[in-house]
């Protein structure tokens, strides 16, 4: 890795999708309402070096003093409204992003409530060595204390530190800067947003170009006592490609659980099964009837790392480009080793 930025580049890209950073508030609850021109020019208050402030004289760029600044309002959601198209919108645009090869990084702007699934879609097809980093907030653009400019500022930095070439997909958010893969959100509020089951995650990459038009459809399920395997069931009825059970412990349920499991694979359905627990690796440990033993002899995919939303997400890519059983079980594999 180089220890410097490679010549030539020097233009940032930054894409807008709405979220709590470019939220206001309203009689009727907090609302996107911001674009990338405001939000550049909140950042550039914080007195960050390389915060960005939009050109008077170009309202698309601006100048962060290390190079310029390229917008794209892409979308203006709370991103727990956010759709699979639209996640896969976002991935379409960074790789658009990317094909200028004076674009140093990119940086997403991106509700917290599903940033960890958006970011590790992106990361699923990030084989280019520009930084690309997500940021957001926790707290509306139009409170005194927002977190939204500091964490824009602090974006627009790592996009411009040299170690983070390589890294794919980042996340930063609190003062922190964390990989995609394993993240999740800790908090509804604090600033420090997110943390990681394990920060050295391997990252396995998709060659398949990134789809366009519809993709698979996987359902995630949490599993807890009493409840019903009917879920698995209808899920089955109505098509669903792929399940993703967030199982109890270290991947475990109950028998009637694991006879659905069953049905489900010779149906057709991709199963994985990982844990509702924060930290730690999933491993087909227990049996009793509802064990992860169980469920992997029922054919479900074990997930070590990835938690049900990531799994989610790379199970809908990967059955949208048609991956085997055995290609899926191989990427969840490669993702924990």
């Amino acid at each position: 890795m180089s220890a410097s930025p490679p010549p030539g580049p020097s233009t940032t890209v930054l894409i807008t999708t709405g979220g709590t950073i470019a939220a206001q508030t309203t009689n009727d609850g907090a609302v996107p309402a911001l674009g990338a021109d405001d939000l550049l020019s909140a950042a550039s208050n914080t007195g960050a070096a390389d915060a960005g402030a939009a050109d008077a004289g170009a309202p698309n760029s601006g100048d962060t003093g290390t190079g310029a600044v390229r917008t794209v309002d892409l979308m203006s959601v709370d991103s727990s409204a956010m759709t699979v198209a639209d996640q896969f919108a976002v991935v379409r645009a960074i790789a658009d992003a990317l094909v200028d090869p004076e674009v140093a990084g990119v940086v997403v702007t991106h509700g917290t409530d599903t940033m960890e699934e958006t970011a590790f879609l992106a990361d699923l097809y990030c084989a280019d060595e520009r930084p690309v980093v997500f940021t957001g907030a926790q707290l509306p653009a139009d409170r005194p204390d927002a977190d939204g400019p500091i964490n824009l500022a602090a974006a627009l930095a790592a996009v411009r530190d040299p170690a983070n070439r390589g890294r794919g997909v980042l996340v930063v958010a609190g003062g922190r800067v964390l990989p995609a893969r394993g993240l999740f959100k800790v908090s509804t509020s604090d600033a420090v947003a997110f943390d990681s089951v394990r920060t050295d995650l391997p990252r396995p990459v998709l060659t398949d170009g990134i789809p366009l038009g519809r993709t698979a459809r996987v359902d995630l399920f949490a599993l807890y006592p009493g409840v019903s395997p009917g879920l698995i069931a209808a899920a089955v009825a109505q098509n669903a490609a792929g399940i993703v059970l967030a199982a109890t412990g270290s991947g475990n349920t109950h028998p009637d659980i694991t006879a659905e499991v069953a049905l489900a694979v010779t149906h057709g359905v991709t199963v994985v099964v990982t844990s509702r627990v924060p930290y730690g690796e999933v491993s087909a440990t227990y049996g009793g009837g509802g064990g992860a033993v169980d469920l992997h002899r029922a054919g479900a995919i074990v997930s070590p790392w990835l938690r049900a939303p990531q799994a989610r997400m790379a199970l809908i890519a990967l059955l949208t480009a048609k991956a085997s059983r055995q290609t899926i079980a191989e990427f969840f594999s490669a993702s924990g080793n």
